[in-house]
């Protein structure tokens, strides 16, 4: 989860765009799922679904911003899994 100090607006000018949370993700096995039921909420795909190592392991992600612009991304597996050196090698 990424939330930077200089993202908080006084309160006085709230801006939802530059306040609190910038990034988080979720983990899901089923991310085409996930795809859709995000969309039909009203979500938007920013992204085609990404496979990491294609050939060799199965790690798929995908970002998506949510209708005030937090963009979000979906893994299937944990961020250390995907990107560790000798994972599931």
């Amino acid at each position: 989860m990424f939330e930077f100090p200089e993202n908080y607006a006084p309160e006085d000018n709230h801006d939802h765009k530059r306040h609190g949370t910038f990034h988080f993700c979720v983990q899901d096995p089923d991310v085409e799922g996930l795809v859709e039921k995000i969309v039909a909420a009203g979500g938007k795909q920013r992204m085609p679904i990404r496979e990491y190592y294609p050939a060799e392991k199965p790690y798929r992600m995908c970002y998506f911003e949510d209708p005030f612009g937090i963009v979000f991304g979906v893994y299937i597996h944990s961020y250390e899994l995907t990107y560790s050196e000798g994972a599931y090698s």
